[in-house]
């Protein structure tokens, strides 16, 4: 084939979506870190689909306008880091077909190269040994031998061919991943892309597998496969008090229970504390959990929140805004000048933001990194000239800047975000915003702020590793300071009392420790008894948090 076209470029998109749907559990598995929240290839899967989704129903010969649509539905649903690169890379695709209703091979391999270029601008301090390095070595090599004599078969051959060695060569220039002894996972996220792409150009389009069907052919430890791709789910909680002694309860075994839950979801919490079971599971069946749980003794508290109702509510709010009857035009809302969104999970944590007179909450954060659309829907829901983004997650703030980017070209809404990677990062920026200042004032005020918080957290370890010079084992507590591990323990206590250790000198005044699920009333005291004791100088404040994943993040400032 000569020439590329937008019918065939369409089918390529397609296959390419399903591979790396069929395929992103095996990328979430290379997580390096032994942390439940690896989601790079759930979130390059959600913003790929979000771009297939958008051309699905096209026709368009002509390949710019096809790519341009391809384009924007990424942008929308662009999630993570991950996610928002991969946008990136298809926005440069895209941006160098303008005007062209078809391509030949070195044309695809300059769009390939001005693809790289743009995902390259969009991150502002740029990591070799990621995606990053397998989309310029390929597109380089490409661009290097391409000749005006090659089908567009001969280009993606020799494309996913470098892209492999590309990725191959990840663990020489980032060292924290031939410590752990993997590749880069966006990497390989990407290559799924390409093999799509290319089997779409032969006309073997990639068909959409079960994901649980290819997980556990892999044999990757992925809890929650069985939950699909574009699917949240409910948010399932309950806590549980065993009774043995009665007849027609059966006897509770902590891991068989355990593997029952990972076949009906993911994100799962299991705490034992004497007679009393505590449990958090992203499930698409709780009702099957609640039944099955009930099996064992009675229940002390239950609930199930439908996610995927909780992520549409602002769409469907300014849809339902967007088509409501000419008859009753709804009534004018007074703007704000300044509106201010923070990223959040967990009712306690959620509170505390709007206690801090937060307008609008986008529910995410580890294991559900919200999407540029989500953000640009609650920028226009708060009704202000300037809106600041509060991401308080690493994996968030690209989304976060790529929808400020994007209202800002629209003109109509000023917006900035300030680059929280945790709560407590958040909560203090939010705290040290003054109404009175204008936008670069705060700016300058709240990112001052930041830098004054050290932050840490406590979760549970999903798989045996060493990192950083620790061995840290499958089910073991880790306590995280920043980006580093920096302790580990069996117990939840002992752990959390490590990283107290590690993150409060002589400077700290004030230390905020938010408990989530995981944390039994037990751990949480026995916490609060030895701060008192042994920081007599320091204000320590505990807070509910709920939130999922972590049992306790920690605040010093």
């Amino acid at each position: 084939m000569k020439s590329l076209n937008g019918v065939i470029l369409k089918r390529m998109i397609i296959s390419g979506a399903n591979n790396l749907y069929n395929h992103y559990p095996e990328v979430d598995a290379l997580n390096v870190f032994p942390v439940p929240d690896g989601d790079t290839g759930l979130n390059m899967n959600l913003t790929v689909s979000s771009g297939s989704k958008e051309v699905a129903n096209r026709n368009d010969e002509h390949i710019y306008d096809l790519a341009k649509a391809f384009s924007k539905g990424l942008l929308m649903g662009a999630r993570g880091n991950s996610g928002v690169i991969t946008s990136q890379i298809f926005r440069g695709f895209a941006q160098y077909l303008e005007g062209k209703a078809e391509i030949n091979a070195v044309q695809f391999a300059e769009a390939w190269m001005q693809g790289k270029e743009v995902a390259y601008k969009a991150v502002m301090r740029p990591v070799e040994g990621t995606m990053l390095t397998v989309i310029r070595e390929a597109s380089q090599m490409l661009m290097d031998h391409v000749q005006e004599s090659w089908s567009i078969e001969q280009c993606m051959e020799l494309l996913i061919k470098e892209a492999h060695e590309s990725l191959k060569r990840t663990p020489d220039l980032l060292p924290i991943l031939k410590e752990v002894g993997v590749v880069d996972s966006g990497g390989l996220g990407l290559i799924k892309i390409l093999e799509g792409f290319d089997l779409g150009l032969k006309d073997k389009v990639v068909e959409k597998l079960e994901a649980t069907a290819l997980t556990a052919k892999a044999g990757k430890e992925m809890a929650g496969a069985k939950l699909e791709a574009e699917e949240f789910g409910y948010c399932t909680e309950f806590i549980l008090m065993l009774d043995e002694k009665n007849p027609d309860k059966k006897p509770f075994i902590e891991k068989r229970f355990y593997e029952y839950l990972e076949q009906q979801g993911n994100s799962i919490v299991l705490v034992k504390d004497e007679n009393l079971v505590k449990v958090h599971i992203h499930t698409l069946n709780p009702a099957a959990v609640f039944a099955n749980a009930f099996k064992y003794g009675e229940f002390v508290t239950m609930k199930a929140d439908n996610m995927t109702v909780q992520h549409e509510n602002i769409t469907e709010a300014s849809k339902d805004h967007a088509h409501a009857p000419t008859s009753k035009p709804a009534e004018p809302v007074e703007e704000k000048v300044f509106g201010l969104i923070a990223v959040a999970a967990g009712v306690g944590m959620e509170q505390s933001f709007k206690d801090l007179n937060v307008d609008h909450i986008v529910s995410g954060g580890q294991t559900m990194n919200p999407s540029t659309e989500d953000f640009l829907n609650a920028a226009r829901a708060v009704h202000a000239k300037n809106v600041f983004f509060f991401p308080n997650n690493p994996n968030i703030v690209l989304a976060a800047k790529q929808a400020a980017e994007a209202l800002n070209e629209e003109g109509l809404i000023n917006a900035a975000v300030i680059e929280t990677k945790t709560i407590p990062e958040g909560l203090t920026a939010v705290i040290n915003f003054i109404p009175d200042l204008s936008m670069a004032e705060n700016i300058d005020a709240m990112n001052t702020a930041v830098k004054q918080v050290k932050s840490g957290a406590v979760t549970f370890a999903i798989k045996d590793t060493s990192i950083n010079g620790l061995t840290v084992k499958k089910d073991d507590f880790m306590g995280i300071m920043g980006k580093a591990i920096v302790c580990t323990a069996k117990d939840l206590f002992d752990t959390a009392k490590k990283l107290l250790e590690t993150m409060v000198d002589d400077a700290a005044s004030l230390v905020t420790i938010f408990y989530g699920e995981g944390a039994s009333d037990a751990v949480i005291e026995r916490l609060r008894d030895y701060t008192y004791e042994a920081y007599r100088g320091v204000d320590f404040d505990f807070r509910e948090g709920n939130q999922p994943v972590y049992s306790f993040i920690i605040g010093v400032e």
